[in-house]
Order: C-alpha cells, then sequence, then structure tokens
C-alpha cells in the first residue's frame, strides 16, 4: 500500500484552520477554492466534491476527533475508484500564531499515489494562497 504525506505551516492559528477542515459539506472548497469547486453532501456521511480540472470524489466521513484536530475520510467513488483509500487531516498549533496542517493518504493500487499527490500539492498551494494576510499598504 503507498502512502503519502504532506504538510504545511500556515499562518492561522489551529482554531482557525481546524474550523474549515471540520467542515464535512464545504471544507474542500473553503480550503482550495478554485482547485475544489463545488462539495455538497449526498447523505450524512458522504460527500461529493468537484475539481477545476474535472476530476470527481465521492468521499464517506470515517471520524471527526475534535479533540485531536483530526479528520478521516475515504475516497468510496467517483471518477477515481481505489481499492482502498484512507486519508487524514489533522492540524496542530506550531508557533505564534501559525500551525501546521498534516494531510495522509493511504490507498491501493500503489499507482495512484503519484496522481494523489499531485492533487494534495495543488490543493495545498491553494490552501496556502487562501490563507496569506493581504499585505499593508
Amino acid at each position: 500500500m503507498a502512502s503519502v504525506k504532506k504538510e504545511l505551516v500556515l499562518d492561522a492559528s489551529s482554531e482557525d484552520i481546524w474550523a474549515i477542515i471540520r467542515d464535512f459539506a464545504a471544507g474542500p472548497v473553503r480550503m482550495a477554492p478554485g482547485y475544489a469547486v463545488d462539495s455538497k453532501l449526498d447523505g450524512p456521511d458522504i460527500r461529493v466534491v468537484d475539481f477545476a480540472g474535472g476530476a470527481v470524489a465521492r468521499e464517506r466521513l470515517v471520524t471527526i476527533d475534535d479533540d485531536a484536530r483530526r479528520f478521516v475520510y475515504s475516497i468510496v467513488g467517483g471518477s477515481v475508484t481505489p481499492a482502498h483509500n484512507n486519508a487524514s487531516m489533522q492540524v496542530f498549533p506550531h508557533g505564534d500564531g501559525q500551525s501546521r496542517f498534516v494531510w495522509i493518504h493511504d490507498v491501493l493500487p500503489d499507482e495512484l499515489a503519484a496522481p494523489l499527490a499531485a492533487g494534495m500539492d495543488a490543493g495545498l498551494r491553494a490552501f496556502e494562497q487562501t490563507r496569506k494576510a493581504p499585505t499593508p499598504s
């Protein structure tokens, strides 16, 4: 099984980042607007996420752990249907007013790791861009 891990330090409090990540219905669009173009519920524990490039992911909610600020989900369908997928996102305090965001995907078949990594990179670039504070003039 392939495992892809990405980390990002953001200039926002862990509480602010967690509020975005734990939002099962709208979290993808709030996290990466422009990359994730739509996210809607299809039942209490399934969301459908549409991406700018045309990909669609059906994702099942596994758990939201507010104490650990950890969100776990699994891709269960859409334009990519892995034999197995388990993903987690977790937010940690990191210095003064910053947070560290950790995103892990475990996937079968192994060949899906590279496209998942590329998608995660694109999502993280969008996430980082949306969290940058405007420069004072």
